[in-house]
């Protein structure tokens, strides 16, 4: 119990972090959601829109930094 713990506000912490980050620099990440290879189709009265290269980024990066977190820890 005493790791999930740690893990938790471990969680906590990254969790404020990110709305820290979004707060005061969201407009910086506006091109985030809009790269080539997003899926977007739009009708009459239909509109789909699919991430996929905004997802692999960020499932890459988010891999580099457990593993950077594994590593320390």
């Amino acid at each position: 119990m005493h790791n999930t713990g740690k893990i938790l506000i471990l969680l906590g912490l990254i969790a404020v972090i990110a709305g820290i980050v979004v707060y005061f620099w969201g407009d910086k990440f506006s091109w985030l959601g809009h790269l080539p290879g997003d899926i977007c189709i739009e009708k009459e009265n239909f509109r789909f829109y699919f991430p996929i290269t905004t997802m692999i980024i960020v499932s890459v990066v988010l891999s580099i930094i457990i593993r950077i977190i594994q590593k320390l820890f």
